[in-house]
Parts: C-alpha cells; sequence; structure tokens
C-alpha cells in the first residue's frame, strides 16, 4: 500500500536489517508523528528530528532522504491500520448502511488527522483522489453501495464518485477554512447524505 507519487514507489529492501537500525527506524517515525502534530509539518526540519530524536543526521538521511518521505511512511502505517480495521469489520457482514457511515467517518479522521501529510504525498495543488493507496476507499465505499441496494434510479458508481470526491483534502480543508465546518459537521452532513439512500 506504499504512497506513490508520479507513479513512482518507494520500493522496499528486502535485505535483512539490523535491530539497532529497526529501532531508529521506529524512534525516527514516532518522534517525527510527534513534532509535525505540536508544530505543524511545514515547521519542522530534519536536523530538528534527528536532534529530537538523539541521533545523527546521518542515521536519519540513511532511513529517510527526506520529509515526504517520512510523510509517505507514516501515511502508510496509518492507512495499513485503518484496512485492517475495516475488513475485520465488514467481514461481520452487519448492516452495509451502518458500515457505509462508520467507513466514511473511518476516513474523515484519518484525512483529519492526516492532512499535513496528505497534502505533501498528493504533491503540491494536486488531488489526493489519485493517490493510489486511496483508491481502495472507493472501492469500498461502491461494494457497501451495492450492498444497500438503493432504489434503481441511483447510479451507484456516480453516487459513489460523489462520496469519494468529499474525502479529498483539499474538499475536507475547503469545508473546514474557508466554510468553517467542524469535523463532526462534516461527519454528520456525510450521515445525511447516506440516510437519503434508505429513505
Amino acid at each position: 500500500m506504499k504512497y506513490m507519487i508520479n507513479d513512482l514507489s518507494f520500493p522496499d529492501d528486502s535485505r535483512p536489517t539490523r535491530s539497532d537500525a529497526l529501532k531508529n527506524r521506529a524512534l525516527l517515525l514516532e518522534t517525527a508523528q510527534r513534532l509535525f502534530a505540536e508544530q505543524g509539518l511545514e515547521n519542522v526540519s530534519m536536523s530538528a528530528i534527528a536532534e529530537a530524536a538523539g541521533v545523527g543526521k546521518g542515521t536519519l538521511y540513511r532511513h529517510f532522504k527526506n520529509k515526504a518521505d517520512l510523510a509517505y511512511e507514516l501515511l502508510d502505517q496509518d492507512q495499513r491500520d485503518l484496512q485492517t480495521r475495516a475488513l475485520r469489520r465488514f467481514q461481520n457482514q452487519g448492516s452495509p448502511l451502518d458500515d457505509l457511515r462508520w467507513f466514511l467517518e473511518q476516513i474523515v479522521r484519518f484525512v483529519d488527522r492526516n492532512e499535513a501529510l496528505l497534502c505533501v504525498a498528493a504533491g503540491k495543488g494536486a488531488t489526493g483522489l489519485n493517490i493510489p493507496a486511496h483508491r481502495w476507499w472507493r472501492q469500498s465505499i461502491r461494494g457497501l453501495l451495492q450492498r444497500i441496494q438503493p432504489q434503481p434510479a441511483v447510479d451507484i458508481d456516480y453516487f459513489t464518485d460523489i462520496l469519494y470526491v468529499m474525502m479529498d483534502v483539499r474538499t475536507l480543508q475547503f469545508q473546514k477554512r474557508t466554510l468553517g465546518y467542524d469535523t463532526q459537521r462534516i461527519i454528520d452532513g456525510l450521515h445525511s447524505v447516506v440516510s437519503l439512500l434508505a429513505s
């Protein structure tokens, strides 16, 4: 599920890694995540991350070429966690309407906590909708809509696109920063839209 940009992915290194290198990598990711949350991604330098983690800059650069590398890795970890939780829930074959409401809320919260990282991953001025790691969101939304079996007049593919577009980081930024919506209002609005399918 690696984050990709310009159709290039960061290759997985299959060579064995020493335990101290693994610990350093985990420490650097934890430190970067904390600093990004406290100060904002744009305000944190690679040097500050190395200093806060208590390692040399050479150690940091052996693991991550730049701040974008760190952003991709942090996103990848959070995305894997979201996918694991979603698959576990969907396997229970509960109410597809409840599952869709839950899934949309989880995506909004994912975008909310990773807003700055998603902007880096998407690229300046680009859209996060084209990030391959997000396309399973659309597939899952469509699958749940098919299980709901809305009225024949509903174009499932188009309705899927409507919901998927609402998950884009730029859309959520516009709603929050320009329109002044808070996260809960956005989630409640999505729930209301989905409820129209059951009416």
